[in-house]
């Protein structure tokens, strides 16, 4: 069973107005923003990563959730699964109270449990975040006509990453892109009014633009030549189409995909400018369905993989 077939099978349990037909990263309840990811080793990190940046990415992949709905994050529930290796174990603790301090949050409680010695680890954290008042964006919000935008640059964390794997000549920026990813929380916050829809860029772009589509009934068009890339990431990639497929399905940005109405745009710019974050518009919106990928105004087939999957 796919995931995408798990989750179907749980939309007939998860039927709560709050649930948002599990067609978005988080519920919405009582004025409260939940959401809930984990990470496993082997899948989403790898065995010999420092445990104190393993708790980062914990962390910022769950804020990143709240930061696309404009949530302002209240508190974390923690599910660690001890290994046997008592090191590692403080280590992570260590790195789990600096990343918690570092956006002011606090730790509520979890649960841990124990797992056979050399098992891959698999750590769960529960954000919650006040909702904002202008309402929740879901994914679903996208209007055809609307631009569609990114925050920062796409990429860096999979060149990050091929860099841990030693494909790469390594640099700080994508390696801390990888392991530290910076979730855009203020930028998400100050978005909330000007946008139809939102959600962070996790799992590839590309996969990304098309559940938004799927979840607004809409079509996307992506300009792939307009794809932010870093200098970073440039300085040991050539900018040719391959690098910039590989970049849109790469997955772990976890910066901000969002759709608005082109007479946002100002708005949207002066925004982002004031918190010296980029914001690119990489596409928009259409009658119809699925995603259309063009390149320097021609047409281009999909990629095979448009991005992670489990």
């Amino acid at each position: 069973m796919t995931e995408a077939d798990f989750i179907a099978r749980l939309r007939g349990i998860a039927t709560d107005p709050a649930a948002r037909g599990l067609a978005d990263d988080v519920a919405v309840f009582e004025g409260l923003v939940l959401t809930h990811d984990m990470i496993v080793e082997g899948v989403h990190f790898l065995p010999d990563e420092r445990p104190q940046d393993v708790a980062w990415k914990l962390v910022a992949v769950n804020l990143s959730d709240l930061a696309a709905k404009g949530a302002v994050p209240a508190g974390v529930l923690l599910g660690y699964s001890l290994a046997g290796d008592a090191d590692w174990d403080a280590a992570f603790a260590d790195g789990l109270d600096i990343v918690l301090r570092r956006y002011g949050l606090p730790l509520l409680g979890g649960d841990t449990v124990g797992a056979p010695a050399g098992a891959p680890r698999s750590l769960g954290l529960t954000a919650i975040g006040r909702a904002p008042t202008a309402g929740v964006p879901s994914r679903a919000g996208m209007r055809p006509g609307d631009q569609l935008w990114v925050s920062g640059t796409i990429g860096n964390a999979g060149v990050g990453l091929a860099m841990r794997l030693g494909e790469v000549e390594a640099n700080e920026t994508c390696l801390a892109a990888y392991s530290r990813p910076q979730p855009q929380l203020t930028l998400g916050q100050a978005l909330v009014p000007h946008v139809h829809a939102m959600m962070d860029v996790s799992d590839g772009l590309l996969i990304d633009a098309e559940r938004m589509a799927a979840a607004s009934g809409c079509d996307v068009t992506l300009m792939v030549e307009t794809v932010p890339l870093s200098a970073a990431l440039l300085a040991v990639r050539p900018d040719v189409l391959d690098t910039r497929l590989a970049a849109a399905t790469a997955g772990d940005d976890y910066q901000l995909l969002f759709a608005a109405d082109p007479g946002e745009a100002a708005a949207i710019r002066e925004i982002a400018a004031g918190l010296g974050v980029a914001v690119t518009p990489v596409g928009h919106a259409g009658v119809g369905e699925g995603l259309t990928l063009i390149h320097r105004a021609q047409r281009i087939a999909l990629p095979e993989r448009l991005g992670f999957m489990h």
